[in-house]
């Protein structure tokens, strides 16, 4: 598992190659919408960030004491670096097929698709509820699946199958299959965790 130590190295790399980027290129690129002349504005899960431009530092819109976690920090960097995904059809496809992602899944399945299970297995009504309040948009998918836009060209769906005496809970998550133009595979396996563990905050 990584250190915050790790994390903070990894903000201070990913900071000085993005300090060599106009703000106004790294907006249109990510998609984001600038917050000024040297400010990013940057929804993730639920909340809101305001970034500043050429130090990156990340302050909450409407807390600016809240303090913002490290790992979250780095994983937004790490998609603001990113060009813009290849043209493809945007299928759907699973952590497997990302490239790369073969050497992480047993970490994808540990931080994610786990605890997805064990939180909402049982109790599908549980994930509707917490889903809304990400604004998770249903899909046609097992007992009850959701779509959420984590960035503004990063979807993931999380699609649960009930348990019961006989059968255990079954999950999945899915991912645009342009994902690997953008993350790296131990990325995307922090980046589910970072979603599934919000869901299971809000459902408390």
């Amino acid at each position: 598992m990584a250190r915050v130590d790790d994390y903070i190295n990894a903000k201070k790399m990913a900071a000085e190659e993005l300090a060599k980027v106009s703000l106004d290129d790294i907006a249109k690129r990510s998609g984001y919408d600038k917050a000024g002349t040297d400010q990013l504005r940057v929804p993730f899960l639920d909340r809101i960030f305001i970034l500043s431009w050429p130090d990156f530092e990340f302050k909450d819109e409407l807390l600016e004491n809240k303090e913002v976690p490290i790992q979250e920090q780095v994983i937004i960097m790490h998609y603001l670096m990113a060009k813009s995904p290849n043209n493809r059809k945007e299928q759907w496809i699973s952590y497997r097929e990302i490239p790369g992602a073969s050497f992480y899944f047993s970490a994808f399945v540990k931080r994610a698709v786990d605890p997805l299970k064990n939180a909402f297995g049982k109790d599908i009504a549980l994930f509707v509820k917490a889903s809304a309040c990400l604004n998770g948009n249903a899909i046609d998918a097992g007992n009850a699946g959701f779509e959420f836009k984590l960035f503004p060209f990063v979807s993931l769906q999380l699609v649960l199958w009930e348990g019961d005496e006989e059968f255990a809970p079954e999950a999945n998550i899915l991912f645009r299959d342009t994902i690997g133009d953008i993350f790296l595979p131990e990325d995307v396996a922090w980046l589910s965790g970072m979603l599934v563990y919000r869901l299971m905050s809000l459902s408390r």
